[in-house]
């Protein structure tokens, strides 16, 4: 029996997907997952789980050397796409299926390919390695950082797992020094991100721990495209098409809101370990952002508000994580839910429900949007102070003292994003 050829085929029929989302590339991202759920390709949490990775956004030549990390603890046969747009993800997609298939279809394009867009890429495009390849054994560096200390996931799931923790040549060594209680424990140097299962993208937090305890917290500044004009803030551009005064409705601006309140519910299910409500939160995102008509929407908005609401277990597993008080979410600069729930990862997950209830409406709402009146979905917008550059400074006071294994939840209660600090649109004003 050809062993080898059965991989490949199998592997080829419904590869499993590593998604490597990178600043600037939120619309490729959604346009990929919703094609992987049509095609019912399994996402991969980890390199060792993925047969294809994908990535997703413009070019981030800082970011070259992680995703040379995640394509290396990859086991053959891989294959590996990249798609800067929206438009080149089917393209990218059967690509990457063609280079896992049999041989004789990998060898008629042996050479590195075209990548969806039609441009020849090198080192970082669309490409395949085969069973030999130099691949850097041991340590993969990835953690299974899942439900906040210690408990499984909810309703029995299991924690989440698919924590892909960056640390090039294994564990760092691990110094000494005093944990809360006098003793001298070792510290741990480990960083999050960039590319993390249901995580910012690009983001990277550096965190010190001593035992499961964090000590300290750095927050690397996010990397940048090539080419600004790549890059783009899928989240709010009803606002900054609004602050360049095009007419934009208030119904596309809370439909775009809704849509991102559920894209991060979806990662905070997600990371708490309820797969199956992330991919309802999903769903629904996917719905509202093709312009499903209220109608057609409301009945399941309500149910999944009220199911996920609703839910003892996820309210146990996040209670008391993360804490900030109004005010003290305010006087760091912090506007939009996580100000206005005034509280930890429980508060902060009810208040993006409630946001969905009340803009629900209104998502046909013709009038002119106002961005002084209307929140983006993390604050009020302003080019100059975009909302997630104070979500993401707020970090390391909610991060320093929590356990590690509730750090995830807490990243993805806030869940800053990474495209309004890179956009074309932030960038200029930024340049003045």
């Amino acid at each position: 029996m050809d062993l080898t050829g059965l991989t490949l085929r199998v592997a080829a029929a419904r590869p499993h997907v590593l998604l490597a989302a990178v600043p600037g590339g939120t619309a490729v991202r959604l346009a990929a997952e919703r094609l992987l759920r049509a095609r019912d390709w399994p996402r991969a949490s980890t390199p060792a789980q993925a047969d294809l990775l994908f990535v997703a956004g413009p070019d981030l030549p800082e970011l070259r050397t992680p995703l040379e990390r995640l394509w290396r603890d990859m086991p053959a046969p891989r294959a590996r796409v990249h798609a800067r747009t929206a438009d080149e993800v089917e393209d990218a997609l059967n690509a990457g299926r063609a280079l896992l298939g049999p041989p004789a279809v990998r060898h008629a394009s042996a050479a590195p390919p075209a990548d969806a867009g039609g441009h020849r890429e090198g080192d970082h495009g669309a490409r395949e390695r085969h069973e030999g390849d130099d691949q850097t054994p041991g340590h993969d560096g990835h953690g299974d950082h899942g439900g906040h200390g210690g408990h499984g996931g909810h309703g029995g799931h299991g924690g989440h797992s698919g924590g892909q923790t960056e640390m090039p040549g294994g564990l760092p060594m691990a110094g000494q020094g005093a944990d809360r209680d006098g003793l001298t424990l070792d510290q741990l140097h480990l960083p999050l991100g960039p590319f993390l299962a249901d995580w910012p993208a690009g983001l990277t937090v550096r965190l010190v721990l001593q035992g499961d305890v964090v000590q300290r917290v750095d927050v690397d500044e996010p990397a940048r495209p090539i080419d600004d004009a790549a890059a783009e803030a899928f989240w709010v551009q009803p606002w900054l098409r609004a602050a360049s005064d095009e007419p934009v409705p208030v119904g596309e601006a809370v439909r775009r809101r809704a849509a991102a309140h559920l894209d991060s519910l979806g990662r905070l299910l997600a990371v708490a370990g309820w797969p199956a409500e992330a991919v309802r939160a999903w769903r629904l995102r996917d719905d509202l952002l093709s312009g499903a008509p209220r109608a057609a929407v409301a009945p399941r908005l309500e149910r999944f508000t009220r199911r996920v609401g609703r839910s003892r277990t996820l309210a146990w597993l996040t209670r008391g994580i993360g804490v900030v008080t109004a005010q003290k979410a305010r006087e760091a600069g912090v506007g939009g839910p996580a100000a206005r729930a005034g509280g930890d990862v429980t508060s902060r997950y009810r208040q993006w429900l409630a946001d969905i209830r009340h803009d629900l409406p209104r998502l046909e709402d013709p009038a002119p949007l106002d961005v002084a009146v209307e929140d983006s979905p993390r604050g009020p917008w302003s080019a100059e102070h975009p909302p997630s550059a104070a979500l993401i400074a707020l970090l390391p006071r909610l991060l320093e003292g929590a356990e590690l294994a509730a750090a995830r939840l807490v990243v993805a209660s806030l869940d800053p994003d990474p495209d309004e600090l890179v956009s074309r649109g932030v960038v200029e004003v930024a340049r003045g």
